[in-house]
């Protein structure tokens, strides 16, 4: 594999800036050492709000599942556990209307002083959506998730009561609706099939990837950012790529974690979750995961797959594996090619957190602030090669058949 031009001149699509997302989890169950429990260890909560505060994320997610914790609920705790983390509620369409979802949002908003995100999942599982009484198939689905933006923001800017006929809503004389706190909340969409861009691309204040290889990732920027043009947007969509990092103090001890971490999460995964494994995924997401999974383990500086692979691609879960160093030039990579929302949580949730805390936002932000005051990238890239250099090959192939 040939190695890129690090040199110090920056790639016309770098974003000029970064912020770091989270993922808020409830209790210590990991992929690593599953629990048998649903419930939120209040504790560990506070806990791991904190770290994510302490160690400067500027976001977390709080997720949603028909069997987990309700992600409005959940989020209004971490606006008053913290005082800067903006929390990110998933929120479904199908379980919220939009102009009572405009109200929760707005309040959500207020008691943060606008802190508030949400992110519209239109559903990628026909199973998962049935648990909550939803059957409409998946290209309406995102029909739906359109007309609901369109209400949510008419629903935080109109002056006067409004009516609404679509083809999902109707109601009559609707608010004024409760605004945010000081101005519209940002609207963020995911998913990679043909629906998914449409909406985003035309509607979405932020479009979430999760990680691909470098090249293919830039195409599908690419492919939102043309949707967006094409719409009449001036201003386009921020892009959200997601990671799971492995990290040790050094490129062979990160790869002998990863070894280890993926024997692990493979017998756990097929013991409790068996009803996935061994099933093709509905959304395309997966699908485009498993397949890269299927072409190489090792892409780029960094990105590897085996952990996609081993989970059936349940969830965003390529990670990038390496020394603090590697892995934060691995994401400058991803900047370079127009990320400016990048999530980063780990398979030792709190630990994780701490650490990318500690040893790994410090490094890109550092080299973010030399490219604003230089106009130049800095060495990081340079020094740091990962799967561009052979000994990183090695000890990512050490002990391995």
């Amino acid at each position: 594999m040939s190695t890129p031009d690090f040199g110090t001149d920056l790639p016309a699509t770098a974003s000029p800036e970064a912020e770091f997302i989270s993922l808020t989890h409830l209790n210590p169950s990991t992929e690593l050492n599953p629990l048998p429990s649903r419930g939120i260890d209040f504790d560990f909560f506070k806990r791991y709000v904190a770290t994510l505060e302490e160690s400067g994320y500027d976001y977390t997610l709080l997720p949603y599942g028909s069997n987990s914790a309700d992600s409005f609920v959940t989020a209004a705790a971490v606006g008053q556990l913290t005082e800067r983390i903006r929390p990110i509620v998933a929120l479904r369409p199908n379980t919220t209307p939009p102009t009572v979802g405009a109200q929760k949002l707005a309040t959500l908003d207020q008691l943060t002083q606008g802190r508030a995100v949400v992110h519209l999942i239109s559903g990628g599982s026909d199973a998962e959506q049935a648990r909550q009484g939803d059957y409409l198939p998946k290209h309406q689905r995102y029909a739906r998730t359109s007309e609901y933006i369109d209400v949510l923001r008419r629903s935080w800017t109109e002056p006067a009561p409004f009516s609404h006929a679509g083809e999902f809503y109707k109601f009559d004389e609707f608010g004024p609706g409760f605004a945010p706190y000081a101005g519209p909340i940002p609207i963020s969409i995911g998913g990679q099939s043909d629906e998914a861009f449409a909406v985003g691309g035309a509607k979405a204040d932020i479009f979430s990837f999760w990680g691909e290889p470098l090249d293919d990732l830039r195409s599908e920027i690419e492919r939102v950012h043309g949707i967006a043009r094409d719409a009449g947007r001036t201003t386009l969509p921020r892009i959200w790529v997601t990671f799971r990092p492995i990290t040790a103090a050094t490129d062979e001890l990160a790869w002998a974690k990863a070894h280890d971490y993926v024997t692990k999460i493979e017998k756990n995964f097929a013991r409790v979750r068996p009803l996935l494994a061994g099933t093709n995924p509905q959304n395309v997401g997966s699908q485009r995961a498993l397949a890269f999974a299927n072409e190489k383990e090792l892409y780029d500086r960094a990105l590897w797959t085996r952990t996609a692979a081993v989970t059936n691609a349940a969830g965003a879960s390529t990670a990038l594996v390496g020394s603090p160093e590697t892995v934060a030039a691995a994401i400058l990579d991803y900047i370079d090619r127009g990320a400016s929302l990048v999530s980063i949580r780990g398979y030792d949730t709190l630990a994780d957190a701490a650490d990318y805390g500690k040893q790994v936002l410090p490094l890109v932000r550092q080299e973010l602030a030399h490219r604003k005051s230089t106009g130049q990238r800095g060495r990081l890239q340079a020094e740091h090669l990962g799967n561009y250099g052979a000994e990183y090959r090695e000890f990512a192939t050490a002990g391995q058949p």
